[in-house]
């Protein structure tokens, strides 16, 4: 391309400001912080509704879908932030003590008779004996034997952690997408203008 033809071009190609480019990344910027700020915030509510469910023994699984849904679909909403944060961040403390509370009254229940049972039973197996220090072993073998015994209940099963992506195709995203297109066409029609300039002289 000879200096006549480079002129030509730089003429019409100096009508494209970069801060044009600048100026639209800036509000693609603006556009961004807000769409994450409103993605954590969704986020928030949904987390809320999840504690709700969970303290008033409504739909906790449907909530959790909800939010994890949600937080595999847009960035910015990670459950756990700052040093001092909980970990696992979501943890159903009401749920998991409903289940203990509920193992420890089937117990009770399923040994409230036990060791009538168990006296009776033995009393039947060894009638010799005025005391029951004879049937004492017996009554021991028999409750070890027969009694209900409180069920293992793993608190992992109770405790959850969703991570968001690092980019999510949402307005948050394509917004951050924008301002980094915006600024890079901004520097490279600022160089280009440069590297034209300098050919010209």
């Amino acid at each position: 391309m000879n200096k006549r033809q480079l002129h030509h071009f730089w003429t019409w190609f100096r009508r494209i400001q970069p801060r044009y480019f600048l100026a639209l990344a800036i509000v693609s910027a603006v556009v961004c912080v807000f769409a994450l700020r409103a993605n954590n915030e969704h986020m928030i509510q949904l987390r809320n509704a999840v504690y709700t469910a969970d303290q008033s023994n409504g739909n906790v699984a449907q909530a959790l879908e909800n939010l994890q849904k949600y937080i595999y679909g847009h960035m910015n909403t990670d459950l756990a932030a700052g040093p001092n944060a909980v970990h696992p961040p979501i943890q159903l403390k009401y749920t998991y003590d409903r289940l203990v509370v509920a193992d420890n009254v089937r117990v009770q229940t399923a040994n409230a008779h036990l060791y009538t049972d168990a006296q009776t039973y033995c009393q039947e197996l060894i009638p010799t004996g005025f005391s029951g220090r004879y049937r004492e072993s017996c009554i021991n073998q028999y409750v070890t034997t027969h009694g209900a015994k409180p069920a293992t209940i793993p608190k992992n099963v109770y405790e959850f952690d969703f991570v968001a992506p690092k980019w999510s195709p949402d307005l948050a995203g394509w917004s951050l997408v924008a301002t980094i297109l915006l600024l890079l066409f901004g520097v490279g029609f600022w160089a280009a203008d440069g590297i034209i300039r300098r050919e010209l002289k």
